[in-house]
């Protein structure tokens, strides 16, 4: 994948300016690589691109070159060329010795002081542990630290540097697996407050570890990380804390980089800078900023004490110089400059604020000018795509953000989910049944200034609203007058008296049906905390009103919850007889359960790493799990025995599943790969590649013909696995706008159906490969889908806490059941078909899916429902146990 261009960091406005001038002709040309400009231009790549790297003027030729490939208008740039290169010439030597709030990179070595002793540590560390962890407080030089200093020091040893990002696992492709190779993962907070995907969160830090790592993470998001158990060695033996410096060190860092550069320091600047500086945390980049604005206030070569003052010192000078660009603003462009800050900023949930890289697109064009502005006075850098601040310290050190922050947090949070709401309505086509509804349209209608994009999403949202309700009273205004007319042709004078009755009924249906449904959603809440209770107000409010929505509720309430796993219930299936549950688990365990939750055996597996799949053959005698430590067990389940481990696969194993006869298992991995596996001889027959990322789920055809394979690059690819040892590709089915994650066969074969990362489910006919329906509803990642035994109902899990049932045949939706606190990763059923889930809560759940039944058990719990209780739940309803 292409590296992302460096954010313009140049201290001399006018080569900023040129720089940005040209990436922005090589955007209005397409786009093209440096490579293919590099065919046109006859420069090298590496040339073009340090053209627009900002570090410095380009040669004139090497600058009409780019031009001119671009199809830019040379005369014009010629002249552009000229005046820049005078300016800069007027300036000659002028290269400020200081970074400011930007981080240290690599190219920065020369001036990066103070830090030898913890850079060798770092380097010895590294040497010695596969995996390190380096950890400080925000402000106290982290990435400097691996960038100037350990990635620096590897000279041309291979590396690697990343951020995790919205999307971590794409980022994994720039590793290209050299046995020498480091990969530097610098703030790897962003795994938890950009990537809100859990289940991706936990695949990356899988992935990641497989490699020679280091991360470089804020020390108050220590206790996220060890949530992950693959991150507690590390953690525990492969730290390096990064703590505050010493007087000697901020010495070095003050004097270091002028004297380097040919500059004084004035005697009394020195001592008092670091009788400033030390002991105070996440003093760094408000030192290196309070410098730089001293170094602008120099005299002739001399850095002075009355500079120093004048920029503000260590505690003003970032509020000072921001303060100067926000009030360098017309009154309209400060409004657009507030909003672009706080949307550049992820709120803490029990930890500090962090920075969010924003994309682009996400503003309306007329902040241009308001960016450009603020990149000019290094408060935010910007490049072709994206846009940040340019360290966290901008958000402790200007209380004008601080304010800005603090004023309404809530209505923020509200902004951020509108915005991914936003994101992923255009992401799926503008698809109605991603936008907003209810009480979540009526907030998002209440926030201030809104870009042309939410508007737009919120625009839909009411139209939508106002749609239905016009359908609804066009109903209801055409039942009106069938009543009336047939009123009047039975009986005239009765008209007055059914109009009364007809009046007092509707007046009782809207109140019944509104506390219905207030009841069952209460009931759903105390489920945990007061099951009898929430049982019978769950069958209380559905003999008041029974709609689908309050039935739903119902089931919800009355699912039983399974609990003994200790971590993230990754997998489930029912025995063939339906007699057990089986369980797979992160905590590596795989345990059964009897048909209503009763605990049973527990398999301590072996596995170096996350039971991601689990399966059963087709007479419930062996079992395959599969593991992020990249193999695959099989075990002999009545007895517990394990038969064999499989290898080869070359990285985690995300799927497995055994064909029907039970001969042949198929594994898919991260590795890109599907292979099949002789089960009798635990002999690899046959590799099946053709992916271009991640391979997830696997599926059998129930004649075991075909072989189905889903995978993060979007497509699903099925294979005519007839002789295992010789499959053939017969179909690459593509639709989903992001990773597939789940595919299964309906029990006849006909159907097949996927899920992803795009918030969708497919069917696609198995005859011809033709896709025959999308079905939306979840607001996020669909995890799992399942047919019923009978093939008549589809179920499907999502990241977003709820199993959706749909009935096939219709393409419409049944229920949608809620009751987990955290992702539903799986859903299976059983031959009777009761229906199990598993979730991220770390509980399975099992339902009984027919109402009748759930009557049946909600009157077998006691005690029954008191005359107060009802009261409190259910007022202005005459009590009525329903048991």
């Amino acid at each position: 994948m292409p590296r992302a261009e460096r954010p313009l960091d140049a201290e001399g406005s006018a080569l900023t300016e040129f720089a940005g001038g040209l990436r922005r002709l090589r955007d209005l040309a397409g786009g093209p690589s440096y490579r293919e400009l590099a065919g046109r231009a006859h420069f090298s790549a590496s040339s073009l691109a340090e053209a627009a790297g900002g570090r410095k003027l380009p040669t004139l030729d090497v600058t009409l070159a780019y031009v001119r490939a671009c199809g830019g208008d040379a005369g014009e740039w010629e002249a552009r060329w000229r005046g820049v290169a005078a300016e800069l010439a007027g300036t000659a030597g002028d290269s400020a010795p200081y970074v400011g709030l930007a981080a240290f990179g690599e190219g920065d070595a020369a001036r990066f002081f103070g830090r030898d002793a913890l850079v060798s540590e770092l380097c010895s560390l590294v040497a010695a542990r596969r995996a390190v962890a380096v950890i400080g407080p925000s402000g106290s030089g982290k990435s400097s630290l691996l960038h100037a200093g350990l990635v620096h020091a590897r000279g041309t040893r291979p590396t690697v540097v990343i951020t995790p990002g919205r999307r971590p696992l794409p980022r994994l492709a720039e590793i290209t697996g050299r046995p020498d190779e480091l990969v530097v993962v610098d703030q790897f907070e962003e795994l938890f407050t950009l990537c809100h995907d859990q289940d991706e969160r936990v695949r990356f830090v899988v992935s990641l570890l497989e490699h020679h790592v280091v991360i470089g993470v804020r020390a108050d998001f220590y206790a996220h990380c060890a949530q992950h158990p693959e991150l507690v060695d590390v953690l525990r033996d492969g730290q390096l804390l990064v703590g505050p410096m010493s007087a000697d060190e901020l010495r070095a860092v003050i004097t270091g980089p002028a004297t380097a550069a040919g500059y004084r320091l004035e005697n009394q600047l020195v001592p008092a800078v670091v009788a400033d500086a030390v002991g105070r945390p996440g003093v760094l980049p408000l030192l290196s900023h309070a410098l730089l604005e001293t170094w602008r206030r120099r005299r002739g070569n001399m850095l002075t004490l009355a500079g120093y003052r004048e920029a503000g010192g260590i505690t003003d000078a970032i509020a000072r110089t921001a303060e100067a660009a926000y009030d360098a603003l017309s009154p309209g462009q400060r409004q657009l400059a507030r909003d672009v800050f706080v949307r550049l900023v992820a709120l803490g949930d029990g930890t500090e604020d962090t920075k969010r890289r924003l994309n682009r697109g996400e503003l309306d064009p007329d902040t241009a000018p308001v960016l450009e502005h603020l990149a000019r006075a290094r408060l935010i850098t910007l490049d072709r795509t994206g846009v940040e601040i340019t360290h966290e310290a901008l958000v402790r050190g200007w209380p004008r953000m601080r304010d800005w922050l603090a004023d309404d947090r809530d209505g923020l949070r509200r902004r951020r989910e509108l915005t991914d709401a936003t994101d992923a309505w255009e992401a799926h086509d503008r698809d109605p049944g991603s936008l907003y509804r209810g009480t979540r349209l009526a907030l998002a209608r209440e926030l201030p200034r809104l870009t042309a994009r939410e508007r737009a999403f919120v625009d839909a949202g009411v139209a939508l609203e106002l749609a239905e309700q016009a359908t609804g009273r066009h109903r209801a205004k055409r039942m009106g007058y069938l009543v009336a007319t047939l009123v009047v042709l039975l009986v005239v004078s009765m008209v007055a008296t059914a109009y009364a009755v007809r009046a007092r009924s509707a007046v009782t249906a809207q109140r019944n049906a509104a506390l219905a449904h207030k009841v069952a959603v209460e009931a759903v809440g105390l489920r945990t905390a007061n099951p009898a209770l929430a049982a019978q107000l769950g069958l209380s409010a559905y003999r008041l009103n029974p709609t689908p929505e309050v039935r739903d509720g119902l089931l919800s309430t009355l699912a039983t919850t399974v609990m003994g796993h200790r971590d993230y219930v990754n997998a489930v299936l029912f025995t063939p007889d339906g007699r057990h549950l089986v369980t797979g688990s992160r905590d590596r365990t795989v345990r059964l359960w009897g048909p209503a939750g009763e605990p049973g055996p527990v398999l301590e597996t072996g596995h170096d790493g996350t039971v991601f799949s689990v399966a059963l053959n087709h007479d419930g005698t062996r079992l395959a799990t599969g593991s992020g430590d990249r193999t695959v067990q099989l075990w002999d389940l009545p007895s517990g025995t394990k038969l064999a481990t499989l290898r080869g696969h070359a990285d985690a194993v995300w799927s497995v599943a055994f064909s029907p006869d039970g001969r042949t298992l198929a594994s898919g991995s991260w590795d890109h790969t599907v292979r099949l596996w002789d089960v009798a001889t635990g002999r690899e027959v046959a590799v099946l590649g053709g992916f271009a990322l991640n391979v997830k789920p696997v599926a059998f055809s129930p004649d075991g013909r075909l072989l189905a394979a889903g995978s993060d690059d979007r497509t699903v690819r099925v294979w005519d696995v007839s002789r295992p040892g010789q499959p053939v590709e017969v179909a690459v089915l593509s639709g989903h706008g992001d990773f597939v994650t789940t595919v299964a066969y309906s029990p006849d074969g006909r159907l097949l159906a996927t899920g992803g990362d795009d918030h969708t489910v497919r069917l696609w006919n198995v005859r011809g490969f033709r896709p025959e329906a999308v079905l939306t509803g979840h607001d996020d990642v669909v995890m799992s889908v399942a047919f019923s035994p009978d093939g008549r109902t589809l179920a499907s899990t999502g990241t977003d806490r709820t199993v959706r049932l749909w009935d096939v045949d219709s393409r419409t939706g049944r229920a949608v059941l809620t009751g987990h606190q955290g992702a539903v990763t799986s859903v299976a059923f059983a031959p009777d078909g009761t229906m199990s889930t598993g979730s991220t809560d770390r509980t399975a759940h099992i339902w009984d899916l027919d109402v009748a039944d759930a009557e049946a058990l909600a009157c077998r719990a006691a005690p029954r429902i008191t005359a107060a209780e009802w009261e409190k739940h259910l007022p202005d309803v005459e009590f009525q146990p329903p048991c």
